[in-house]
């Protein structure tokens, strides 16, 4: 199992940023090569594809933990990506919120996976920081 967990401190309020995660149709402005669609309930699925063009993969997740606008958990359920993941997002105050952004992922291929994961790791954690890093300019700017 590898976890990688990444936070930003954003300059809005929760339901505002928690609006911002969850608004699907918006995800590409945000985040890195992704194109998301999906449900906001528990037992709703979500998709997401990552990539460049069609060269890429689908991440599909079920919807575990939906407790708006604080935390959302799901099951990555795709052939690639396998595990669970979580956003949070606590409030700072009236007007300032943290993203907490975690993943559990399990590793295929056994030691080879788990030497991939040296590598992958820093760089997933670079590419999830600066899309949250994006996510926050974006919401700062919507104020």
């Amino acid at each position: 199992m590898a976890e990688l967990v990444v936070s930003v401190d954003v300059g809005a309020p929760q339901d505002r940023v928690w609006k911002a995660l969850t608004d699907w149709s918006d995800h590409d402005k945000w985040m890195l090569g992704t194109r998301a669609s999906g449900g906001a309930a528990v037992g709703e699925r979500i998709e997401a594809f990552t990539g460049i063009g069609r060269v890429g993969f689908l991440d599909t997740m079920v919807i575990r933990v939906w407790d708006p606008p604080e935390r959302c958990v799901v099951r990555h359920t795709g052939t690639v990506v396998r595990g669970s993941g979580a956003f949070e997002v606590e409030p700072l105050g009236a007007s300032r919120s943290r993203i907490v952004w975690s993943e559990w992922i399990d590793l295929p291929f056994g030691v080879l996976g788990r030497i991939g994961w040296l590598v992958a790791k820093p760089l997933a954690r670079l590419g999830l920081l600066a899309s949250l890093r994006r996510l926050r300019a974006h919401v700062e700017s919507t104020a």
